[in-house]
């Protein structure tokens, strides 16, 4: 596994999003989700991506058992930010006050069970509490040695950079897939502009553009993707007929859907590095197999003819979240 920079810290060109792991996508499985985690250590994928509203504080932990007795191999990014109460999971709040912050960061390395986060994001902006505030905060952690570095997560390019200007960001975290383009705006020329390094999650479009879903009917009663506008309806049919067009080109080059779309995101930019999320082993292998596939500029353009800006029906959160989005 090759790596790549993220402002000054090193990864691997491929991390691994654990939230599934935990919550969110029906039914989960601790013991696969270890190992999995071990068998990511093993080929290489070490940048491990958790927050401490996945699972309400478990998918830390889970992380922090998967780590021990390994900590010198991983680079481990973690957030803060969005607030749940465990008597009503459903309940999202966002908080971004300093004493949060500070407050969060050691409950984050407690569950973790470690002395320094590498890569600590805030999850969200808070609209209530100025950027220059929060930042100002988390640079007191990295002061502390607590934190080795500081990130957003669905920030503009504008909040991106005033944050910038009181510490510097190593990371933006934003969807960014063949059905999420919008970080192209400006966002990535933004990081680019001042050496940030981009990561994008779900960049398998939280599982459809692995041609794995066919019926709406098969998420799991409790998978929070029922709820995604691009799950539903009219919607579904639309971008399964996307993926299958993506599909059929994946064939062509005796890759997988998956292994296509992932290793498009690693074309569109060194400073880019995708943490495409599963808490199955052999998905993990075959995801790692897109670093080792070279795109052509012939591959690049029937790609761009299949999945132009725009392309997927519906928006990739409901209303709600929308609303924590690019800001």
């Amino acid at each position: 596994m090759r790596t790549r920079k993220l402002g000054k810290l090193e990864v691997s060109e491929l991390g691994l999003g654990c939230m599934g792991m935990s919550e969110f996508y029906g039914p989960t499985d601790e013991q696969e989700s270890l190992a999995t985690l071990a068998r990511a250590r093993e080929l290489g994928v070490t940048f491990l991506d958790t927050a401490d509203a996945y699972g309400i504080g478990k998918n830390e932990e889970l992380v922090g058992k998967a780590v021990r007795g390994h900590r010198q191999d991983f680079v481990i990014a973690t957030k803060f930010g969005f607030v749940r109460d465990p008597g009503n999971p459903q309940s999202r709040g966002i908080d971004g006050r300093p004493e949060y912050v500070r407050a969060a960061c050691d409950r984050s390395l407690a569950r973790l069970g470690i002395e320094t986060i590498d890569l600590y994001y805030q999850h969200r902006v808070d609209p209530a509490v100025p950027i220059e505030e929060t930042v100002g905060a988390m640079a007191e952690l990295v002061r502390a040695g607590k934190v080795r570095h500081l990130g957003l997560s669905e920030a503009n390019p504008a909040t991106l950079r005033r944050a910038h200007a009181v510490h510097p960001i190593t990371a933006l975290q934003t969807e960014y897939s063949l059905w999420s383009r919008d970080p192209e705006d400006e966002l990535l020329a933004t990081c680019k502009e001042l050496g940030i390094g981009f990561v994008a999650y779900s960049p398998l479009g939280r599982g459809f553009l692995t041609g794995q879903i066919r019926r709406f009917q098969d998420l799991a009663p409790d998978d929070f993707r029922r709820n995604s506008p691009r799950f539903q309806g009219e919607n579904f049919a639309r971008n399964l007929a996307l993926v299958e067009k993506v599909g059929a080109l994946a064939r062509e080059r005796k890759a997988t859907p998956a292994q296509l779309a992932l290793a498009w995101v690693l074309a569109r930019g060194e400073h880019i590095v995708p943490i495409p999320g599963t808490r199955r082993r052999d998905r993990l292998e075959e995801n790692v197999v897109a670093a080792r596939l070279t795109l052509t500029a012939s591959d690049l353009a029937a790609l761009e003819a299949l999945a132009p800006r725009g392309v997927a029906a519906g928006e990739r959160y409901a209303a709600p979240g929308m609303a924590t989005v690019n800001r």
